[in-house]
């Protein structure tokens, strides 16, 4: 009686490039370096001070990221198709203002450093380009 086995590759058969590897798709890879980063960025943070500059700095991380995040998307928008993009703009909206709220809260009757006021210029620009570049249904 013979077993039933599942068939062995060939090792010898010729494999293309195309069946070998799955394409590189640069939007997942960035996004995955940009991941490494936000991951590095949030634990270099455990380090700041609990209190004062170092504390706001500290406590804004995850706005920062979400930020940075938000505006990245954006940046892709078109990539949606049409029906995704108006709930993307109206999604994206919402995390801006949440974001950059607590940011300003945090800083609340303090000048807001120039690398964050700059971030959500930046994400509220995205978002007025996005708007204006046939983004919003």
């Amino acid at each position: 009686m013979t077993q039933d086995t599942p068939e062995e590759p060939d090792a010898t058969r010729n494999v293309s490039a195309n069946e070998a590897f799955e394409p590189l798709r640069p939007e997942r890879l960035t996004w995955a370096l940009l991941l490494g980063r936000w991951v590095s960025f949030a634990r270099s943070a455990v380090a700041l001070p609990t209190d004062g500059e170092g504390g706001r700095m500290r406590d804004a991380v995850p706005e920062i990221i979400g930020l940075q995040a938000v505006w990245f998307a954006l940046e892709q928008l078109d990539e949606l198709p049409g029906d995704e993009r108006a709930l993307g703009l109206d999604r994206a909206r919402v995390l801006i203002d949440r974001h950059a709220g607590v940011v300003r809260r945090l800083w609340a009757g303090q000048a807001l450093p120039a690398e964050l006021d700059e971030l959500i210029g930046d994400a509220e620009r995205a978002w007025e380009n996005a708007t204006v570049g046939g983004g919003e249904a």
